[in-house]
């Protein structure tokens, strides 16, 4: 990226930001997707967790973990516990591939299984897992995956 695409990258995050703190639903799923994909971004793995309340409104984007250019370590334990601590009632798990290719590894894969048995067991709902690449979001529960 230039240095002006990541100082317009910065400022729509932080439009973003303030949209959210101030009208905190998102109302549609392609208004989910637009967001995941100016807030996910960059050079690195990033990996994100949307909080909703009961009426999925959003309580905060919580990145949970930046990693490296092909991983970024994610602990389900750690995932739950925040859910549990905002009293979120639902979950949207978001991470980019700065690769620009949101296919799923076996690795994304089981770490979502993971956190929704957790997710399941504490009567938390799991939403979905969106991969961001270049241009392009994907959806596990899209893929049936979830």
């Amino acid at each position: 990226m230039t240095p002006q695409e990541e100082t317009v990258i910065l400022e729509a995050r932080d439009i973003l930001g303030r949209y959210l703190s101030q009208n905190p639903v998102l109302g549609s799923w392609q208004a989910v997707l637009d967001y995941c994909a100016v807030a996910v971004r960059g050079p690195v793995e990033q990996f994100h967790v949307l909080y909703l309340d009961r009426k999925n409104r959003v309580i905060t984007d919580a990145l949970m973990s930046v990693g490296t250019v092909d991983h970024v370590p994610v602990y389900p334990r750690e995932v739950i516990k925040q859910a549990l601590m905002l009293n979120a009632s639902a979950l949207i798990l978001i991470h980019n591939h700065p690769s620009g290719d949101p296919t799923p590894s076996e690795a994304d894969l089981s770490m979502t299984k993971e956190i929704q048995k957790g997710c399941k067991y504490l009567g938390l709902t799991l939403h979905d897992h969106i991969i961001v690449g270049a241009g392009t979001e994907l959806s596990l529960r899209g893929l049936g995956k979830i």
